[in-house]
């Protein structure tokens, strides 16, 4: 009996602790959602074929630039604030910039508030993931990231439902984002109630801290023990900034109407989020190089054909972009969880840091060039563009098979740290 009552005992506490993060989980799910929907509307605003496209490139850079800077200046501000304080400081934030866009259209102060939604949202993600790697441990850390993609998938679904539901033409959809952040700033702060405590027996670094030299884990080391992860990451940052934010004007350009390019948004993005359990199950019984490799061709296979049909043939593309998501948005999980798998526990903080930042560096490079190439080529030119990037991680993928296994240890597979930005 006492056994029992034990056993009891563990599992409602564990229970109690998955519960107590939900609210956080809810905060960032409804955040992410309002970031989603201002993503589209923006990129809606953009497509008018009479803005420069030289302007759009600029406009569509800046918020991968601010991403990148929240990623370099997160760490300074926990550390002044905590978690708790910084989520909200950085919600605020966003709600603010966010509310800007409601009040002009001049393209400067567009550029501006680009940034400072981006540099917003980084925090807003770093924060969240640093304090779940607080929270958990090596038993449950891997289910509670999992709730965190999920919750980050939903908001952009949701975000592109709203913009379908308002009709992407609406003049509201400025507003009805300002509103949506501010309702998950109101949450956090007034019902969610205060985040739980971080276990005293935590003994893992945050990963917002900087490691000791002798812990430091570079891209440059990473690189020559698994570049697969590497190209994927790049990869990674390169498909979600492009496809969320260029398939309104790439559909502009090739003559779908907007309800259509926000649809295949949608798809893609329903695709990605339905297909991260059964990846995640694949990947923890097969040999990750070799998803890896499958995914790539299966991207690259995705974009030619979205390139082949153009827009003649809707239905299908719908069918494309689904697959296409479901493909393209699980390389990074993966990626990450082979390179979690070959090196020390003590070097994954310093590692995941690093990665994120090469996403920031695929969303800040790769739209400008976009872009360029869809005004000076052909529209199309976007999906080659991705459709190379998946190529190189199969190329990547097959470089690691053929390569002799490294000798480091294994360490556990639940322990990765998978980013949930996709914007």
């Amino acid at each position: 009996m006492d056994r029992l009552s034990s056993s009891v005992a563990r599992l409602w506490q564990k229970a109690e602790r998955s519960r107590a993060i939900l609210p956080i989980m809810a905060s960032i799910c409804v955040v992410g959602t309002g970031n989603s929907l201002l993503t589209t509307a923006v990129s809606l605003h953009l497509s008018d074929p009479g803005i420069d496209p030289h302007v759009v490139q600029i406009v569509l850079t800046a918020f991968p630039v601010g991403f990148f800077a929240g990623c370099l200046i997160t760490r300074f501000l926990v550390g002044s604030l905590g978690h708790e304080r910084s989520f909200l400081l950085v919600s605020l934030l966003a709600a603010l910039a966010t509310c800007g866009f409601t009040m002009t259209t001049l393209i400067p102060v567009w550029v501006c508030l680009r940034l400072v939604s981006g540099l917003s949202m980084a925090a807003l993600f770093i924060v969240s993931e640093s304090w779940i790697n607080l929270y958990a441990d090596h038993r449950n850390r891997g289910r509670y990231f999992s709730l965190y993609m999920m919750m980050t998938s939903l908001a952009v679904l949701f975000g592109q439902l709203m913009v379908e539901v308002a009709g992407p033409h609406s003049p509201h959809l400025f507003l009805i984002a300002a509103v949506t952040i501010v309702l998950g700033l109101f949450y956090c702060k007034f019902i969610g109630g205060r985040w739980p405590s971080l276990p005293v027996w935590q003994l893992e670094p945050d990963p917002l801290t900087v490691a000791p030299s002798e812990q430091r884990y570079g891209l440059w080391r990473l690189a020559l023990l698994a570049p697969v992860t590497i190209v994927g990451v790049f990869q990674a940052g390169m498909t979600n900034m492009n496809v969320f934010a260029m398939t309104p004007i790439y559909g502009g350009h090739v003559g779908l109407p907007a309800v259509t390019a926000v649809g295949l948004v949608t798809a893609f993005s329903i695709g990605g989020m339905l297909a991260q359990a059964p990846i995640g199950w694949l990947s923890d019984r097969l040999d990750r190089r070799l998803i890896l490799l499958v995914q790539g061709i299966l991207a690259a296979s995705l974009c030619a054909a979205i390139v082949w049909a153009g827009n003649r043939f809707a239905p299908l593309l719908f069918v494309l972009f689904f697959a296409y998501g479901a493909t393209a948005l699980t390389i990074y999980p993966v990626a990450i969880a082979f390179a979690n798998s070959q090196i020390e526990s003590r070097h994954m903080v310093s590692a995941s840091g690093g990665l994120l930042l090469l996403y920031s560096i695929g969303n800040v490079m790769t739209p400008g060039v976009a872009a360029d190439l869809m005004e000076r080529v052909a529209p199309l030119m976007l999906f080659v563009m991705l459709g190379s990037g998946a190529a190189f991680v199969a190329v990547a993928a097959s470089y690691n098979l053929l390569r002799r296994r490294a000798s480091l240890p294994r360490s556990v597979g639940s322990d990765c740290i998978a980013s949930g930005i996709s914007e």
